[in-house]
């Protein structure tokens, strides 16, 4: 008997959630064990949930999908997190792969893809959807390779132009924490201001799709 994946559907938009959902389960082996609206939702739930797979949205309001892998995955590091995204850009599925997601496809690949997505992962493979293993693979780059991804994660908060106080309140972390992996950014890209750190993630992508305008 083939054993039942269990997958977790966040994403804040119902219909893209609703439509996932009704795919996934035309499929005898997975069952879907819930659907959530945001990235808080999701890192409260999952230790009560125990989903093999998360299927991801990357941006959401309040804790995006990035945040709420990598601490979801501190709590559960066998869980397999894709990340579902409308953004082909190299920069995310990059920093996507660094925050420890197991693959990332765009959501407007084929239906019958989200399922080789999950049966990809669960043998223990990274997946990129059709055309991210080639046009799309992540290019080096050697200053964004030297953050770790909870740096990648704060500088994403402090180039929106968040205090150290509103970072901490997001991640739920200490502002001492965000304050230290301030310095460290800077120190390891060379920038000394706010404003270049902002500079830097335009330069590099980080902000696309947030809706942060400048």
């Amino acid at each position: 008997m083939t054993e039942t994946i269990r997958v977790l559907i966040v994403d804040d938009h119902p219909m893209v959630a609703e439509g996932i959902q009704s795919i996934l389960e035309s499929f005898d082996d997975i069952e879907v064990v819930g659907t959530l609206g945001n990235g808080r939702d999701a890192v409260d739930q999952a230790a009560r949930l125990r989903p093999d797979v998360i299927l991801m949205d990357l941006n959401m309001p309040g804790l995006g999908g990035l945040s709420a892998t990598e601490m979801i995955l501190e709590q559960l590091p066998g869980t397999r997190i894709l990340i579902l995204s409308m953004h082909d850009s190299p920069e995310y599925i990059s920093t996507a792969l660094s925050h420890g997601a197991k693959g990332y496809v765009l959501k407007d690949v084929p239906t019958d893809e989200i399922k080789q997505a999950i049966d990809a992962v669960m043998r223990g493979e990274r997946y990129l959807c059709t055309g991210a293993s080639g046009s799309l693979e992540p290019k080096e780059d050697a200053a964004r390779e030297a953050l770790t991804g909870r740096e990648q994660t704060i500088l994403l908060e402090l180039a929106q132009g968040k205090s150290n106080k509103e970072v901490a309140l997001a991640l739920d972390i200490s502002v001492r924490t965000v304050e230290t992996h301030r310095k460290n950014i800077k120190r390891k890209l060379g920038i000394s201001s706010t404003a270049g750190l902002t500079r830097y993630a335009l330069e590099h992508g980080v902000l696309q799709g947030t809706g942060v305008a400048f």
